[in-house]
């Protein structure tokens, strides 16, 4: 049998969503889990990788068992034995020809900055704080050079490991609402680092460093060292990962457009 599960989590205490050999990721976090719950060791595959300090409120996985549980308990189950910064929250079995990595369509990540004077308390690990002035709307015109599918070399980390640097985005924003402003892109997949490095090209726009043009310049070169810093991990969140109707997945409650 077949089961995805959608999983939340604070990134924060953890090396990252792989299962490692030194430190802890959150993957081995919720096999431990899940094998308790199955009463077998339980492999899972998720439909996006994150890097250390990086979170999620939509990140799917599967994983096969010959186990036998209801959807309530496999997800109380589960949770019973979760830390506090990693929750289950929803189970569903499906059919063979379902996974959650190649199945997807598309993965939304958003990226939170906090633009004041002052330092949070509350969101020191979620969300970027920047304290000189950002024009969001500077942003948002710049960030429209990188829609469609292009060759995102300029935007990947040098130890990517993918095969190709092409992607297709396909929805990029960049919204402000008092003194925080909020980058949400949609692709159909991401480089190690992407929306990072995109971010971090991006605020250099908004604070006036650079001109609205410099971001399709930097997307030409695809060359890393033309671009921007790297965004720090913690403003980032995997939000949702869409996929075909057909399989039946349940909404993502914790994301809304």
């Amino acid at each position: 049998m077949r089961i995805a599960l959608g999983i939340e989590y604070d990134g924060t205490a953890y090396n990252g969503w792989q299962r490692q050999q030194t430190g802890v990721g959150v993957q081995a976090r919720v096999e431990e889990s899940l094998g308790k719950v199955a009463a077998e060791p339980v492999e899972i595959t998720c439909a996006g990788r994150t890097d250390t300090g990086v979170h999620a409120r939509g990140q799917v996985v599967h994983f096969d068992t010959g186990s036998e549980r209801t959807p309530r308990g496999w997800l109380l189950g589960a949770n019973s034995s979760l830390p506090e910064d990693i929750s289950v929250t929803w189970v569903m079995p499906v059919g063979d020809e379902f996974h959650a990595r190649f199945s997807a369509l598309s993965r939304t990540y958003r990226y939170l900055i906090l633009n004041r004077l002052e330092r949070s308390a509350l969101y020191r690990y979620r969300a970027w704080w920047v304290h000189q002035p950002l024009d969001a709307a500077r942003m948002q015109r710049a960030a429209q050079s990188l829609l469609g599918k292009h060759d995102f070399s300029a935007f990947r980390a040098a130890g990517c490991q993918a095969s190709t640097a092409v992607r297709e985005i396909s929805a990029i924003s960049v919204r402000r609402q008092d003194d925080w402003i909020e980058l949400e892109v949609t692709a159909n997949a991401f480089l190690q680092h992407m929306v990072r490095n995109i971010t971090g090209t991006l605020t250099a726009v908004g604070a006036g460093e650079e001109p609205e043009s410099w971001v399709a310049a930097v997307l030409e070169s695809r060359d890393r060292k033309q671009g921007g810093i790297a965004a720090p991990p913690h403003g980032l969140t995997l939000m949702n990962v869409e996929y075909p109707a057909e399989f039946g997945l349940p909404a993502n409650p914790n994301y809304a457009r």
